[in-house]
């Protein structure tokens, strides 16, 4: 399915449109963007990875960030309350849905110059301003409906970089290169397959694990906010554009914020291409197991919330071998 797809050096799609997009190769009203390359097929081949049967769960507690969740977002709230006369407990959460591990969905982040989402729909269809009929199109409901489900792998930045003697600062401005995620693979003897969904290591969890309340409330007042993560540049859009379903990894942002380029990673990815943007997902685990194995790939599975015309969510995703 590879040779399909146009090479990223023919993007743009729709000339009209903004640089590096992918508009209308799926159709002019697709809301799945690069979840289309899951196909059956794809699928099929991915279960191959489960040899053990060992499952391993990718989500940060919802409340793992307690009250101090960066970039201004709710904190979780749970309220468990018994219904007398009867012993029985409900409860209600309430929580922002980027507020711990996420997928960000594609109404999240649009072309900031354009002002547009992916396939061209724009503020308007979403909030029904202007005199446009509001929709829930490009909402995480439509990822729902079949899941985000396939071969994933784990690139161990983090476990490599320690090897290499390197120092890497996740809470100040700076980039992981392309160069070094592909060495990455290859020293862990991971083959990239079409249509891998991509998973990062790049020592954010480690860090902030580490971190006291007073250091986090120091580093979430400051503006704008600073983290390290994967380089603005052609040669890593290639790179996900030639491979992958979808992206992410255990930092918040994904790629170095602020970005370091006059486009974001986010809106390319998400605004141009229907790229799933995966953040703060809780990678230890499954790192010190694939360590272990001395495999890094394994059958993904992930089920969005099913909220029509949501804009995020959690993964709800399980790595198994």
């Amino acid at each position: 399915m590879a040779d399909k797809i146009p090479k990223f050096s023919e993007l743009p799609i729709d000339k009209s449109g903004p640089h590096h997009n992918a508009w209308g190769l799926y159709g002019k009203d697709d809301q799945l963007g690069t979840l289309n390359r899951l196909t059956n097929d794809v699928v099929k081949a991915a279960s191959s990875e489960i040899k053990t049967g060992v499952r391993i769960g990718l989500d940060w507690p919802l409340d793992a960030q307690g009250d101090l969740p960066f970039f201004g977002r709710q904190a979780f709230h749970k309220n468990v309350y018994q219904k007398p006369p009867r012993i029985v407990n409900d409860d209600v959460w309430t929580f922002n849905t980027q507020s711990s591990t996420q997928w960000d969905g594609l109404r999240h982040f649009g072309y900031q110059k354009e002002a547009k989402f992916y396939n061209g729909v724009t503020l308007d269809h979403i909030h029904g301003t202007n005199g446009v009929e509001k929709s829930n199109v490009n909402g995480i409901g439509e990822w729902s409906k079949q899941g985000i489900v396939g071969r994933g792998i784990l690139l161990d930045y983090h476990e490599w970089r320690i090897k290499q003697g390197r120092d890497h600062t996740a809470f100040e401005t700076s980039s992981i290169s392309c160069a070094d995620l592909k060495q990455v693979g290859k020293d862990q003897g991971t083959e990239i397959k079409f249509g891998d969904i991509l998973l990062i290591r790049s020592g954010y969890m480690d860090a902030y694990n580490k971190l006291s309340r007073s250091e986090i409330e120091d580093m979430r007042g400051k503006q704008p906010l600073t983290f390290a993560g994967v380089e603005q540049s052609d040669e890593m859009m290639e790179f996900l554009w030639s491979n992958f379903s979808a992206a992410g990894g255990d930092h918040p942002s994904f790629e170095a914020w602020p970005t370091q380029k006059d486009y974001a990673l986010h809106e390319v990815m998400l605004g141009g291409w229907g790229m799933p943007i995966g953040e703060l997902f809780d990678l230890e685990a499954l790192a010190a197991h694939c360590k272990k194995e001395g495999r890094y790939s394994f059958f993904l599975t992930s089920e969005p919330c099913n909220v029509p015309g949501g804009v995020a969510s959690p993964p709800n995703s399980l790595a198994i071998f």
